[in-house]
């Protein structure tokens, strides 16, 4: 569970700079947090209800998938459609056109990575 850093602290100062001398580092963080991108790659094929997700990532809490669902609707990279006569309501999420366009940039990222096999890992091993 992340806190909010305090705006007095030398973290968010450093974090703050950060920002201001690269954007690309916020995005990073954003999309660099667990399961995030896991969850996106789902979405650029099909469209998915949450218990199939679930069922593609057995290990994820339901907390931390509805946390990162909700996560991806603010950011407007997915979008959920009622599915109608049923109840429980449930829901059908799919990618939006800006998570198609970032998820273009992160397939190029995958490509560089497998190459370059990034820190030393043995990209191809965990793939």
């Amino acid at each position: 569970m992340s806190t909010e850093i305090k705006k007095t602290s030398s973290n968010f100062e450093n974090l703050k700079l950060l920002t201001e001398s690269c954007i690309v580092n916020s995005t990073l963080k954003s999309i660099g947090l667990r399961w995030k991108m896991q969850i996106l790659c789902c979405f650029l094929y099909e469209e998915y209800q949450y218990g199939k997700l679930k069922q593609i990532f057995p290990t994820i809490s339901d907390q931390m998938l509805s946390k990162r669902l909700n996560e991806l609707l603010k950011e407007d990279l997915i979008f959920k459609v009622e599915i109608s006569g049923t109840q429980p309501k449930q829901y059908q999420y799919n990618i939006t056109e800006k998570g198609k366009e970032l998820m273009e940039i992160i397939l190029v990222l995958q490509q560089w990575s497998r190459k370059w096999a990034v820190n030393g890992l043995n990209v191809e091993k965990l793939t």
